[in-house]
């Protein structure tokens, strides 16, 4: 009997071709869009849900409150994992965790690597396998690394890599001896790179907080493995104020934060957690859920819209005895039977699609292909697909009485007529939306792009050090201003667009001791506001080439000096790390953290702090390549055992947009993708329109009606739902883009215009695909559909 079905249900699908090939384009467009969406759902639901030991998983947070707002971060003070682990039964096992960017001595060549700097418990807190070593004691002696495989590969080849050593840091003579390989880090993990160093190592280069007050400093990440059965909120409320206890100084409160929720559940407002990516999952989700719904209403529409041609076929089978229930499953099954050749086409497009997908994202998913359970979700979704799409049409069209069909009186009910509206009506509403939506990401977007930073991005370069000695970089920075290549140069201790670095343990005169404010710093050693263009509002640049003392002078910048409370702050003594600093200058408010953000306070240093990079500003009358070619000759003959890199400020500020920008792309092409299914509905709709009024359309020629009068009668109804679809779809794009423009400190005014110019635009694009059938059909010479009558 199904194969009888599936017969008559080909026998339609094929017989109708026109209709058949508009459900099938629709259908296969919007599933391959929801597939696609799917697939990076489950990457991002997935992200670190492997770990086999996950449920007992947790990052030490840190929450500060500063000057009564709550800040939350991952940043911890470097003891916090040994004390945790030593000090509360209830911990199995801690690591610390910090990455760093070498260039490696191999042989006579030099090889790019990220590292990380770990304990030895990570091995076991976390599922990353080892294909060679031994997890437990890959660290027992000094000095010991483990390599990724691919990281194996590119240092030694396809020989043996256990056993072999590379120099690490020329400065510092570091030689570390690889112990283990691991396999590759997957795609949703958190963690990359090619070296895991064991933590003595990171002391070994110098790198450990030397602070005598290290509690204040928030410089690592921490993680914890509790032991089985424990209770987290009565664990957290004991090592809530460890910081505290530690060291008077500060007040910040410690929490965990489970392994499920890193990825997803990233984002603090005032103490609570207000979202994150999950938003985006969210999002993205509903614009899935929606573009397949709009694919199945042209199928419920075009199926009902058809209702007249099928009504004599239900009328002839019900009177043969076909019972309601067998015509509900011969028309479901002719939809199941389009959703399947649609399903097909759309994993076609998904193959074909994934690669530009994954560029829009700027991710790589991995689409298991060889798992049964893959198969199984794409015919199970695309089963839903076709019933959900068939279920409509096939209580509507099973529902039909005989007896009106076959005296011949049969009309479409107005019960149907009104359904298609208010579908079509749903359809519009959403691609308006999103339209609109996708217009404010965008402008929000270029509205951070566009603030005054502070400072001048273009032709401002920052390349890292690497570990090249004090002395040779002095002999670089000489060589660089003698060609020309460079007008001014620095030392810094991060690009202009990255800070991390933050204590709450720099005191000064007249400091509120019951209040903790949160300084981040920055280090530089001269030409630093010449370099880089910060606007001097008072005092002077730090300068130790002319001043030798202002290896402990600092620059505040206004949100600090608003921060401290303090008035005339040049000459100022402010202390940091057991150094009494002289304030020299003071510098208008630049963007060093989020462009949508408030500027945080700032301090700047001497160069007693580390500095890790140089930054130049290239001579802006000659060519940038020239400059940068010429800067890599002189590094390449001062240092030809480091590899050089650069990175241009205005790269580095336009890649804060990266997640924003791919969300207002990825919001444009399923905004198009919504608007090409609704049109196709619209095109089916009218199509079947016309053929439907095909003789009231000859009469009126006939009696005189003109294109014009034609296309007006037929266009008018479709006008009408799309206008309805503007007014419902106007409030609402104006409340979710509220709400989200919300988690913005400095964000972009909602427009009427907007709203207005997304409606014009569906209004447009609807008409046209209408007026296509409409000018058709008022061309058609009236005889022809007349010559029955």
């Amino acid at each position: 009997m199904l194969q009888t079905y599936i017969k008559i249900a080909w026998r339609n699908l094929t017989k109708n071709k026109t209709f058949s090939l508009i459900n099938i384009i629709g259908l296969s467009i919007g599933m391959a869009g929801a597939i696609l969406i799917l697939t990076w759902i489950q990457h991002e639901v997935g992200f670190d849900r492997f770990h086999k030991k996950g449920d007992r998983l947790y990052e030490v947070y840190k929450q500060t409150n500063i000057n009564g707002n709550i800040q939350t971060t991952a940043s911890t003070p470097e003891p916090m994992g040994q004390a945790l682990k030593t000090e509360f039964a209830e911990v199995e096992a801690s690591s610390r965790y910090n990455s760093a960017n070498f260039t490696l001595q191999i042989g006579n060549s030099p090889v790019a690597c990220q590292a990380m700097f770990i304990d030895q418990d990570f091995f076991s807190m976390f599922s990353f396998p080892f294909i060679t070593g031994n997890p437990k004691s890959s660290f027992q002696q000094p000095n010991s690394v483990v390599l990724t495989q691919s990281a194996a590969k590119k240092f030694f080849g396809n020989g043996q890599a256990i056993g072999k050593t590379f120099l690490l840091n020329s400065e510092k003579n570091v030689i570390v001896t690889v112990t283990g390989i691991l396999a590759d880090f997957p795609v949703n993990t958190r963690f990359s790179g090619d070296a895991l160093l064991n933590w003595s190592t990171y002391e070994t280069l110098g790198y450990k907080d030397a602070s005598p007050h290290p509690w204040t400093n928030g410089m690592v990440k921490t993680f914890v493995l509790l032991k089985p059965k424990m209770d987290l909120d009565a664990f957290n409320v004991k090592i809530k104020n460890i910081a505290h206890k530690k060291d008077a100084r500060t007040s910040s409160e410690m929490f965990l934060y489970p392994s499920s929720q890193w990825h997803l559940y990233g984002t603090f407002e005032n103490g609570k957690v207000s979202g994150g990516r999950v938003d985006r999952v969210y999002m993205f989700g509903t614009i899935a859920a929606f573009i397949l719904l709009i694919a199945c209403i042209n199928f419920m529409n075009l199926s009902t819209a058809r209702s007249e041609k099928r009504a004599r076929e239900v009328g002839v089978r019900k009177v043969a005895g076909a019972s309601r229930g067998i015509l509900a499953g011969q028309f479901i099954i002719e939809s199941v039977v389009l959703a399947f050749i649609a399903g097909i086409i759309a994993l076609m497009l998904v193959s074909l699609l994934l690669k530009s997908f994954e560029n829009m994202l700027g991710q790589v998913l991995q689409v298991p292909y060889s798992e049964p359970w893959l198969w199984l979700s794409v015919l199970v979704f695309i089963l839903l697909t076709g019933i959900m799409a068939g279920s409509y049409p096939a209580f509507f069209l099973s529902s039909i009485k005989p007896i009106g069909v076959l005296k011949g009186s049969y009309v479409d009910s107005h019960r149907g007529i009104n359904l298609r509206k208010a579908l079509v009506v749903l359809q519009f509403t959403f691609a308006i939306g999103l339209i609109a939506c996708t217009v404010i990401v965008r402008q929000q977007i270029k509205y951070a792009e566009n603030r005054d930073t502070g400072y001048q991005k273009d032709q401002l370069v920052s390349i890292p050090l690497n570990d090249i000695p004090d002395n040779k970089i002095e002999i670089i920075r000489q060589e660089i201003l003698n060609t020309g290549a460079a007008v001014s140069i620095t030392k810094t201790m991060f690009p202009m667009t990255y800070s991390y670095n933050s204590s709450s343990g720099i005191n000064w005169e007249q400091k509120d001791p019951n209040a903790e404010i949160r300084l981040n710093r920055y280090s530089v050693d001269a030409d630093w506001v010449k370099t880089t263009c910060v606007r001097l509002i008072e005092g002077r640049d730090i300068d130790i080439h002319k001043f030798p003392a202002d290896s402990t002078a600092v620059l505040l910048n206004e949100a600090a000096v608003k921060a401290m409370g303090i008035t005339n702050p040049i000459g100022k003594k402010v202390e940091d790390n057991n150094i009494s600093w002289t304030v020299v200058g003071v510098v208008k408010n630049f963007v060093f953290n989020s462009p949508y953000d408030e500027v945080l306070p700032m301090i700047v240093e001497g160069p007693k702090s580390q500095m890790n990079m140089i930054t130049l500003r290239l001579n802006g009358n000659r060519k940038a390549s020239e400059n940068i070619n010429q800067i890599e000759s002189i590094f390449k003959k001062e240092s030809p055992e480091n590899i050089f890199t650069y990175q241009f400020a205005d790269d580095g500020y336009a890649a804060q947009f990266g997640e924003e920008k791919r969300t207002a792309m990825l919001s444009v092409v399923f905004s198009t993708l919504a608007i090409i299914i609704s049109c196709l509905g619209l095109l089916g709709l009218a199509t079947c329109m016309v053929e439907q009024r095909s003789k009231e359309i000859g009469i009126r020629k006939v009696l005189g009606a003109s294109i014009r009068n034609i296309v007006v009668l037929i266009s008018t109804d479709f006008v009408k739902l799309v206008a309805i679809a503007f007014l419902l779809a106007a409030p609402l794009a104006y409340y979710i883009m509220n709400r989200w423009l919300q988690g913005f400190a400095l964000r972009v005014n909602i427009s009427l215009w907007v709203f207005i110019s997304a409606g014009i635009a569906a209004m447009t694009i609807a008409l046209f695909t209408v007026c296509t059938q409409a000018i058709k059909a008022a061309l058609t010479n009236p005889v022809i559909s007349l010559k029955s009558e």
